[in-house]
């Protein structure tokens, strides 16, 4: 049930990445933060409801709610015109508690892979914090293109590999998985450079 919620993540990243671009409006994607957020909801929630009270199956799906409240949030700031501040610090929320369950990935799940991706979206959900709470905005088409990117990496990818099977993880793969997360930021960074306004030369005026 987690995996397909990853994979849907995913989508919801890369919608958002684009959204943050400029290249889809905000109205645009609020159904699909919608329809993720509610799914990060409700798949948590049976989970553990049918997880018979196992510390591990809880501890697990209670970092899902974390994405599920971020997506609903976006969806009702875009449908209703509302300033972002209040995301921006509930970010700063989930930033800090992925670092937890990033730390808990390698401490009591023996999954660096995860623990990578994990940190991936600490970094990531910083980033809203900066640009919505702190107003940052020379930051948008980096984190833009971050949320794309990790959309595609640690949602989508990730995802397809857990549902059929192929994913593998451990200390190589955990080093793997920090060098690809360092490379996407990197990306990240110079794709999403300011565009420079280009102004019209004012016309010589002879004297």
């Amino acid at each position: 049930m987690g995996h397909v919620g990853l994979l849907y993540v995913g989508a919801v990243l890369f919608v958002n990445g684009l959204m943050l671009l400029g290249l889809i409006p905000g109205k645009a994607a609020a159904a699909m933060n919608l329809f993720v957020g509610g799914m990060q909801v409700v798949f948590p929630t049976l989970i553990i409801l049918q997880s018979g009270g196992d510390p591990a199956a809880v501890l697990g799906a209670s970092g899902l709610y974390l994405f599920g409240f971020t997506y609903l949030y976006v969806a009702w700031n875009q449908l209703t015109g509302a300033t972002g501040e209040g995301l921006g610090w509930f970010s700063l929320f989930v930033a800090a508690c992925a670092v937890v369950y990033g730390t808990l990935q390698f401490t009591m799940f023996s999954d660096p892979v995860f623990g990578m991706i994990w940190f991936s979206w600490a970094v990531l959900w910083f980033l809203f914090f900066l640009v919505l709470a702190r107003g940052k905005e020379a930051l948008t088409r980096r984190t833009g293109w971050f949320t794309l990117l990790l959309g595609i990496f640690t949602g989508a990818i990730p995802a397809m590999l857990l549902l059929t099977g192929g994913y593998v993880t451990g200390p190589v793969e955990g080093i793997v998985a920090a060098i690809i997360g360092v490379v996407l930021f990197g990306i990240a960074w110079v794709l999403g450079r300011p565009v420079a306004v280009s102004r019209p030369q004012e016309e010589a005026v002879e004297v």
